[in-house]
């Protein structure tokens, strides 16, 4: 696995754009069940609140040791203001709007005995575009930064994005997309997608064979001008789809505690890696040790540099 120098990735600016959520967890003890309900009951005894979402995909690369810009819009609200908290204390930037008919997403989860036993979502979607609003900041902000990355979790925030990608390949700046949907046309021109097995399975069809994945993925690139597609792949790692043709990493062993915000860190990674001059190539290996290093870690996580370039990290 190649090593970048600590300074080079410093100098490397990302700009993540895309939903922000906050993630709460309500820690407690299991010691009965409920008389009104065969369900257990939880009593609370720790509640912690996390980066979620686009915000994470910003968090991971700053961690990394990347400077980090989250572009978002989101609501009036108590979790948007405790979302600009966390983001303050962990120095990403943020060019934020605000739409007083969005309610911020929020994911519950409810955790008794390090299992979560329940997710609870608050949310609404849109009933117009949010971030079209915000194009003039997208391109104000653009040149200050060596890669864009879009973080689409099909919450409305990025229904239209096809001009924010044409800004940023016109520009000379890589785009990175983590994409949802079944419509990867809507990414066109993008150099590097990351989806998972069901989200590709879903936009193209299920493959039966390494060879028949191979034939799909390179239609899928070529009818989309999409320069790489990373397929994640859980535990059978990594692949490459590129105009070389397919580059397979095997998952590390590790002991897979919770994959909650692998695909974040997989993504922030190369993000990261490419704003600092590596190849999406050279980049694959080292966000391969990040997600293994990350699900070993309970809820979303992300990975510090002297993990993932150091000595063998510990959970």
């Amino acid at each position: 696995m190649m090593t970048i120098e600590r300074k080079r990735l410093a100098a490397a600016r990302v700009l993540v754009v895309g939903d922000a959520m906050l993630d709460r967890y309500w820690f407690g003890a299991v010691e009965r069940i409920s008389p009104e309900a065969p369900v257990p009951v939880v009593l609370v005894q720790r509640e912690e609140e996390r980066l979620g979402g686009a915000a994470n995909v910003a968090l991971n690369v700053r961690h990394l040791g990347a400077q980090a810009t989250l572009l978002t819009v989101m609501g009036d609200d108590e979790p948007a203001r405790a979302i600009v908290r966390l983001l303050e204390r962990e120095g990403v930037g943020r060019v934020l709007g605000q739409d007083a008919a969005l309610r911020t997403t929020i994911k519950l989860r409810v955790v008794g005995r390090s299992q979560q036993l329940l997710r609870v979502d608050f949310e609404n979607r849109p009933d117009h575009e949010l971030l079209a609003q915000m194009l003039g900041d997208f391109e104000r902000v653009l040149t200050a930064h060596d890669a864009v990355l879009f973080s689409d979790y099909g919450k409305g925030g990025l229904a239209h994005i096809g001009r924010m990608i044409e800004l940023a390949r016109t520009a000379g700046k890589p785009v990175l997309v983590d994409p949802k949907g079944r419509d990867f046309s809507r990414y066109a021109g993008a150099s590097v997608i990351t989806p998972n097995r069901n989200e590709l399975a879903q936009a193209m069809a299920p493959w039966h064979d390494e060879a028949e994945l191979a034939a799909m993925a390179a239609r899928l690139r070529r009818d989309t001008h999409i320069d790489n597609l990373l397929l994640t792949r859980a535990e059978e790692g990594m692949t490459l789809f590129d105009a070389q043709g397919a580059l397979h990493v095997p998952a590390q062993a590790r002991q897979v505690f919770d994959v909650t915000g692998a695909g974040d860190t997989v993504i922030a990674t190369m993000a990261a890696m490419l704003a600092a001059g590596l190849s999406a190539r050279d980049a694959v290996p080292i966000a391969n040790r990040a997600a293994g290093i990350v699900v070993s870690r309970f809820g979303t996580a992300s990975v510090a540099y002297d993990e993932l370039f150091g000595a063998e990290p510990q959970p």
